[in-house]
């Protein structure tokens, strides 16, 4: 009898989740304020934060929206609330009393700009995640190691980085464990966060298919400097300090010079308002 890739994935999700007491959710706000973080292992990095298997009453956060938001937000959303927030599946910030933010990376493009983004990081301390392409891992393996390497973590940004949310339900379910295969070969894990692709949130069909890939929680983001239209390194850094605040999780792009560029000025503007880069996992903790 052959069995295919997405039955293996189905069962080890399944066991996965039954030997982490069952049905779980999102505790993204469940730790108290002041905790403290340091550079997270990289067993840590790869480990689901505190879970409850409350629902999201008793956990604090509110329901689920009834429609999915467009792609991008207009230009100047930036300054405005979020267009949703999170739920049981899907994380868009972290606790608001937390001084303490998430940089949030598509992981793709040219692996200088990546690597000097990862070392701008480290030089101030910051810990970033990264969301990988799968066909980038491909062509780049060495970046998996250097990233976890350097205190940061590593996700899940699909395999092509196509349309998710337009797809057929196989389809996006292959796109999520493609990637998840390299991710798993390359580091030994898959990594606690799935990001869907072209979209800003994760349509009910894609939450279903990372489930059963193995990723309990889709990360969104409530800031995007839009920092992939190439506005150069002034405006990125203005638009990103102008609209972050405690608990943000903020999207950026690591094939983009501009990004690269921005990112120390970024960083000593986040200290400047008390705040501090670290993992969405740290921020979630």
């Amino acid at each position: 009898m052959t069995v295919d890739r997405r039955t293996v994935l189905r069962s080890t999700a399944r066991l996965a989740a039954l030997t982490a007491t069952g049905s779980l959710v999102a505790a993204c706000g469940d730790s108290p304020a002041g905790t403290a973080h340091g550079p997270a292992s990289f067993a840590a990095q790869v480990q689901p934060a505190h879970l409850s298997t409350a629902g999201p009453a008793a956990t604090g956060l509110p329901a689920a929206p009834t429609g999915t938001p467009a792609a991008h937000p207009p230009a100047g959303a930036t300054d405005a609330p979020p267009l949703a927030v999170n739920t049981p599946d899907e994380v868009v910030n972290g606790p608001r009393e937390r001084r303490e933010v998430a940089l949030t990376f598509h992981g793709q493009g040219d692996p200088v700009l990546a690597t000097a983004i990862l070392a701008a990081a480290e030089q101030r301390g910051a810990r970033l995640t990264v969301l990988a392409v799968g066909s980038w891992l491909d062509q780049q393996p060495q970046m998996a190691r250097r990233i976890l390497d350097g205190g940061h973590e590593l996700g899940n940004h699909t395999q092509n980085h196509l349309d998710i949310s337009t797809m057929p339900a196989d389809q996006a379910h292959d796109e999520i464990a493609q990637c998840a295969e390299r991710l798993q070969k390359l580091t030994g894990s898959i990594g606690r966060w799935f990001r869907p692709s072209a979209a800003q949130y994760a349509t009910p069909m894609v939450r279903e298919q990372a489930k059963l890939v193995g990723y309990q929680h889709c990360l969104s983001f409530d800031v995007d400097p839009r920092d992939y239209t190439d506005p150069g390194a002034d405006v990125v850094q203005r638009r990103l300090l102008k609209a972050v605040s405690g608990g943000s999780v903020v999207a950026l792009h690591m094939g983009h010079k501009g990004t690269a560029d921005a990112l120390p000025g970024i960083l000593d503007g986040l200290a400047k308002l008390g705040l501090s880069a670290v993992t969405a996992s740290q921020l979630c903790a």
